[in-house]
């Protein structure tokens, strides 16, 4: 068995790859040849979680083990802690562990990249991210290197630290534009760009719901039923795609407020299996992750591996 550090963990996880791999993951989902069920959630503590993710193919299966620590930041350590043990399915063999949480950066972004690519009909230039944590970093990274955007807006409550991320940013990709914006001012004051993405644990909406009807909006940050991204003013009025139904059903904190019709909420690998009918406005995208994702990007690493081997 192969252990895989962060850094590896990403080298294995090329944006080029995952965003394929997804594809293949969802249809398989859609002809139930994919077993996953939803994911468990054990309660450490009110601030903490530990969050066991299986998901069983013909060809492997995989299990995420992640613990998420809100009140990390006071030990210095991360929020998010884990690995993800992939195995021959026939066998049982161990075949890598991986680093839980480069996994889920990686995954989450490509899941954010494959439906942009499905519901945008254009090629993203420009992108509005709202946070400036681990995830933002891995969202900014994938829409470089996968669609080559290269003008970005941040915008988050910490001016210093939003600051601080936009120059980190600029060091991985100096060829960008970058400003920093404080989160108050979208309201009033927001840029006209092709894809905002949300990715925040706010208990409060960040989106604007006056976004120009040609921009996409991808709801990522909020995980829990109390977490808010999205205006319930603009989830009523826009068609809603999610990543996974199933998941969205109890942890959208954004739709489960708003009270949406779930039956009009259309999951991601029905768009990708039957196409997405363009509209005046432009849908919004909620992604809550489930582990059959995990196994997306475990099969990517695993080929990965092998060409190294080769």
């Amino acid at each position: 068995m192969q252990i895989l550090d962060a850094e590896s963990t990403a080298a294995a996880l090329p944006y080029s790859e995952l965003v394929p791999a997804l594809v293949a993951v969802a249809q398989q989902l859609r002809e139930s040849k994919i077993n996953a069920p939803e994911r468990m959630v054990v309660e450490i503590d009110k601030a903490s979680v530990l969050l066991c993710m299986p998901a069983i193919a013909a060809d492997i299966g995989m299990t995420k083990l992640i613990t998420v620590h809100a009140n990390n930041a006071q030990y210095q350590l991360p929020a998010i802690q884990g690995e993800v043990v992939v195995f021959d399915a026939a066998s049982g063999r161990r075949l890598a562990l991986l680093h839980g949480p480069t996994v889920t950066a990686r995954r989450t972004a490509a899941v954010s990249l494959l439906g942009i690519e499905a519901l945008l009909p254009f090629k993203p230039k420009s992108a509005l991210l709202i946070g400036t944590g681990v995830q933002a970093i891995a969202h900014a990274d994938g829409l470089v290197e996968y669609f080559g955007v290269n003008e970005f807006w941040v915008a988050a409550r910490d001016m210093q630290k939003t600051q601080a991320f936009c120059d980190a940013l600029l060091v991985r990709h100096p060829h960008i534009a970058i400003k920093p914006l404080d989160v108050a001012t979208l309201a009033t004051d927001l840029p006209h760009t092709d894809v905002l993405i949300a990715l925040t644990t706010s208990r409060t909406a960040v989106i604007p719901a006056n976004i120009a009807a040609t921009t996409l909006a991808i709801g990522v940050g909020a995980f829990k039923p109390d977490m808010v991204e999205f205006p319930a003013e603009l989830l009523h009025s826009r068609t809603v795609v999610v990543d996974c139904l199933a998941g969205a059903k109890h942890e959208a904190g954004d739709l489960l407020q708003a009270q949406v019709d779930w039956s009009k909420v259309v999951e991601l690998p029905d768009v990708l299996a039957h196409g997405f009918t363009q509209q005046a406005l432009l849908p919004v995208y909620k992604t809550v992750g489930q582990a059959a994702w995990d196994l997306a990007a475990a099969r990517v690493a695993i080929a990965s591996l092998a060409r190294m081997k080769g």
